[in-house]
């Protein structure tokens, strides 16, 4: 026998949806706007954990591990919003972005190591996008931010080319081999915790 419903509950139950409806929709963009300032917030401290270096422009940092972690962890569009705010709180002069004689806001973005950081987001997205198309394991997580930290280095070699013109067998030795080496330690870093991460949800779902 089919259950049935008076006029009164039927309009109780479509007056509750209603209401619950927004609240959930609510609950959603506050989590996902604390995972955005939390996300910008770890790019941000580890841009501060910086090293000058004499013969070249740009830096050695942290940033790099954070923002593949971020699009390791994240998905693509979230990991692509999160470093999309920490390039804005940087544009709005807060103090994000690495330690730099250009100072910082858009005198800093839009200076020589510009095109690393707006490099972020769709690097960030590319790992993301590679990692949930493949089997969680460790040698897949480290070719999707292998595939991320090219894309940065790639769009920062060549924002770097077009604002100072300098020749590119100069350039390579400036603004892509010196960062190798570290780039493969953060690579295996950011795939040894995504990895460990992905497990630790798989044992505790």
């Amino acid at each position: 026998m089919k259950p049935t419903f008076s006029e009164e509950g039927n309009l109780v139950n479509k007056v509750l949806s209603e209401q619950i409806t927004p609240i959930a929709a609510d609950s959603s963009l506050i989590r996902k706007a604390g995972i955005a300032l939390a996300g910008s917030a770890l790019v941000a401290v580890s841009a501060h954990v910086a090293l000058p270096l004499y013969f070249t422009p740009v830096p050695l940092t942290l940033q790099t591990l954070a923002v593949l972690l971020l699009g390791l962890l994240l998905s693509p569009r979230m990991a692509a919003v999160t470093l999309g705010a920490y390039l804005l709180e940087g544009a709005m002069g807060l103090p994000v972005f690495a330690p730099n004689v250009l100072g910082s806001g858009l005198a800093h973005l839009f200076g020589p190591t510009g095109g690393y950081l707006l490099a972020y987001p769709p690097a960030a997205m590319l790992t993301s996008f590679l990692w949930r198309k493949a089997q969680k394991r460790f040698f897949t997580a480290a070719l999707s931010a292998t595939a991320g930290s090219l894309a940065i280095l790639a769009l920062g070699t060549l924002w770097l080319l077009i604002f100072s013109h300098i020749p590119v067998q100069n350039l390579l030795t400036l603004a892509v081999i010196p960062f190798l080496p570290g780039d493969a330690l953060k690579i295996i870093a950011a795939a040894a915790l995504a990895n460990g991460f992905a497990r630790l949800r798989r044992q505790t779902a």
